[in-house]
């Protein structure tokens, strides 16, 4: 006979913990805040009267939510200081994330990067709305206002997001045949292919923290870019590959110097061209590229 029980609060907890995880991430942009966030829910979840808890998976939800608002305050503050451009920790993904369609378009560098441009309230709102599809009862009990404050504030969120994500996302097909081009021009050093892959007015935002080297604003129109990244590889002076992989849910390159990973690339593609490119080079973001991260919606 077995006489090990799971403790009811603990396998609740771990029975969300992927959610969890993944409501933080999207809210922090960072995998290590987002662990954290999660340590303080658990802290708080095993004092909670579970007799008294309607429904666990909103509750801890809740709980998050609070934890990463209170964090995300505080990263604001640490932001402002940032050297250059602020991208998401990118995480390796698993290959579910990227069949669910709308959590990997929710889950993109490109639109995280978006997401902070937004207050931590209008944040936690449309995350939990557009990404997680929660009640306005639910999402005004965790941020601490009325239902109809927070209908309001996902209108807005939304609305602001909306005019600045892509008007025609390219489908997971699509996105992994521009990368793929752009992969084979970039290896082959065929410029000529890379500007036929890279729209007029594609975007390159890389971050490199004040550790490594990286533009410290977006380098904005194809030609720029395209100088840029030349520029780039030629100053490194050391052979350069790259891997092709799925960067939160979407197709990405692992790039390497050396044989040592340099960084991480991801696209925004829309009708067949990248519009955007992610590089992340800060080496303390790089810690979740070598296996995979898993993620959940539901």
């Amino acid at each position: 006979m077995n006489d090990h029980v799971t403790d009811p609060a603990t396998e609740a907890f771990v029975a969300h913990r992927n959610l969890l995880f993944t409501v933080a991430y999207e809210m922090l942009g960072s995998a290590a805040d987002a662990e954290d966030v999660l340590q303080e829910t658990w802290l708080r979840w095993v004092k909670a009267d579970l007799a008294q808890v309607r429904d666990q998976r909103a509750y801890l939800v809740r709980i998050t939510t609070r934890q990463a608002l209170n964090r995300l305050r505080t990263l604001k503050r640490r932001k402002e200081a940032y050297v250059g451009p602020w991208l998401p920790e990118p995480l390796l993904t698993t290959p579910d994330v990227a069949e669910d369609v709308e959590l990997s378009e929710n889950l993109s560098l490109a639109l995280m990067y978006i997401f902070e441009t937004l207050s931590p309230t209008e944040r936690a709102v449309f995350v939990l709305r557009e990404v997680f599809d929660f009640g306005y009862d639910d999402i005004a009990a965790a941020i601490g206002k009325s239902p109809a404050a927070a209908r309001q504030i996902a209108y807005r969120a939304r609305q602001y997001v909306d005019a600045r994500r892509p008007r025609t996302p390219a489908s997971p097909e699509e996105a992994r045949a521009a990368s793929n081009s752009f992969r084979r021009a970039l290896e082959t050093g065929d410029l000529q292919g890379l500007l036929d892959v890279l729209a007029p007015d594609v975007v390159f935002v890389s971050d490199g923290g004040g550790l490594r080297l990286a533009a410290l604003r977006p380098v904005v129109g194809a030609d720029k870019v395209l100088r840029y990244m030349a520029g780039s590889i030629d100053k490194a002076g050391a052979t350069f590959s790259s891997e092709p992989t799925t960067v939160n849910g979407n197709p990405g390159l692992i790039l390497r110097l050396g044989g040592v990973i340099d960084g991480v690339l991801a696209f925004t593609v829309d009708n067949a061209r990248v519009t955007g490119l992610y590089y992340v080079r800060n080496p303390e973001k790089l810690t979740r590229v070598e296996s995979e991260t898993p993620l959940a919606s539901h």
